[in-house]
């Protein structure tokens, strides 16, 4: 059975939800019989996005709402919860999901790791203080969603800033989650999405084909619903190529690096590669 907060009639808000996973949320959501909120940034594809939504829709274009935000800038998420209550009364999902990825190097400009940090990590950090507040006092079984990545766990090497926004949006959703629970009589839970590669404009990189790796948007985020409504915190999603059980042993190896002291992304140091491999293996 889905989550409570996802019932006809219910709000839900996503950011970065004019493409991709978040789009594919928000026609989910608006299918149920949700009303949809979706904010992103481009005139044109938020008007498409809005279509593409309303058709999808069971109440129709009455049951959805866009709104151009920047989510590294507080004052346009606060601005954003105050227009979605006033058109639709509060909101019982948050969806944190606006992410960008325009690629990264240690000693690049900074402006360039400002921006990925405001959008990735500050984006999820404004969403969630903006919201949770109002949502916590609705007294209403509700969801709050970030969305991270599984380079905010292994870290790969070849975009840091991205996995610094990405490992931040990690630590932050379990600190959230940690004072949801503990709140009294709160009924909102906050849980860490984790897709796996799912071809979208972010991952294209100038393919017009799906690889045969990846999943859909819409596989995500069926599974991303499965999973959050039979109570999973960190919802870590497998593709065509990755399994869960490929993905556990690349995340207990990473922990490894620290309780073994072992060098840093000693994953991809040429003198573990052997050993990495027979881990792997289970060998």
């Amino acid at each position: 059975m889905p989550h409570a907060a996802m019932s006809p009639d219910n709000v839900a808000v996503i950011t970065g939800g004019a493409s991709g996973i978040g789009l594919a949320a928000a026609t989910r959501f608006a299918g149920v019989g949700m009303k949809v909120c979706i904010a992103d940034l481009g005139t044109n594809r938020l008007a498409e996005a809005e279509a593409k939504i309303a058709s999808a829709a069971t109440g129709g274009a009455a049951n959805v709402m866009v709104m151009p935000v920047d989510v590294s800038r507080f004052e346009d998420v606060s601005a954003l919860e105050l227009a979605v209550r006033k058109r639709f009364g509060g909101t019982d999902i948050l969806m944190n999901n606006a992410g960008i990825q325009p690629g990264s190097q240690i000693f690049g400009p900074p402006e360039n790791w400002q921006r990925i940090l405001g959008v990735n990590l500050w984006g999820v950090i404004n969403g969630s203080q903006a919201f949770a507040p109002r949502m916590i006092e609705r007294g209403r079984p509700g969801l709050i969603i970030n969305t991270g990545s599984k380079q905010g766990i292994t870290t790969p090497p070849g975009d840091p800033a991205y996995n610094v926004s990405k490992a931040g949006v990690k630590a932050f959703t379990e600190a959230l989650q940690h004072e949801l629970r503990n709140a009294a009589g709160g009924k909102i839970s906050a849980h860490l999405f984790i897709p796996g590669f799912v071809f979208t404009g972010l991952t294209a990189r100038g393919r017009a084909e799906k690889p045969a790796g990846a999943w859909t948007p819409e596989q995500t985020v069926d599974f991303m619903i499965e999973r959050v409504s039979a109570g999973d915190f960190y919802v870590l999603c497998p593709d065509n190529d990755v399994p869960r059980s490929l993905d556990e042993r690349r995340i207990l190896w990473a922990a490894g690096d620290i309780v073994e002291n072992r060098p840093a992304l000693s994953r991809w140091h040429p003198d573990y590669a052997d050993a990495f491999a027979a881990f792997v293996k289970g060998s």
